[in-house]
């Protein structure tokens, strides 16, 4: 049960809000999948790919509307290292010149996977064909990390020591992870918002 409220918890975080840019995503999901192999529990795993399927198209969906309510102005911070006018300009250029695609490839994209659906909204892409692409692009991130995780521990359980290691090796990496992003989205958010009239972004 734990598992599955960090790994839902944690993905809707990434998937909706700026926040969302220091989170481990990727490591979370495979993590979940090790974790759930250590217990032989192959349906919670498949169950949990499905539920947090969902819950990223959620999170994107709710990423999409606060763009479009409120652009892109908090996306950049004076002296940033990651939330910055540089960064900002890539997201966008990458919108830009994929449209449609970029929302589906912007799953396997860090911290892309949290600013496309922002720049979507505040450039206005319509609704239905920005679900369609969100969707297709969870579909194809989503269970392949979970599964993955639980499938690529599963084939270390003849030598048990080495599947207790992936374990701790899976959630230290992901502890880790998220404790250095917490620390660096404080670092960025205690720096002033870059002013920049809002650009009109293709959709």
């Amino acid at each position: 049960m734990a598992v599955w409220l960090i790994t839902l918890s944690f993905l809707f975080l990434e998937c909706a809000f700026i926040f969302g840019l220091f989170l481990p995503g990727d490591s979370l999901l495979f993590a979940a999948g090790v974790v759930l192999a250590s217990h032989g529990a192959e349906l919670s795993a498949w169950l949990l790919s499905a539920t947090a399927l969902v819950v990223a198209v959620v999170g994107n969906q709710v990423g999409y509307y606060i763009g479009r309510g409120t652009g892109t102005r908090l996306l950049a911070r004076r002296g940033g290292k990651v939330l910055n006018r540089r960064n900002l300009n890539k997201a966008r250029d990458f919108f830009d010149r994929r449209g449609f695609w970029a929302i589906v490839l912007a799953r396997w994209i860090p911290w892309i996977r949290t600013l496309a659906p922002m720049i979507a909204g505040a450039a206005r892409m319509e609704s239905r064909r920005f679900m369609l692409a969100t969707t297709l692009g969870a579909i194809a991130w989503v269970p392949t990390l979970v599964l993955a995780g639980y499938y690529g521990a599963g084939l270390l359980t003849a030598v048990p020591w080495l599947e207790t290691a992936a374990v701790i090796v899976s959630i230290a990496f992901f502890v880790g992870g998220t404790g250095f992003g917490l620390i660096r989205y404080r670092q960025e958010m205690r720096k002033p918002v870059e002013e920049e009239e809002e650009a009109d972004v293709p959709s």
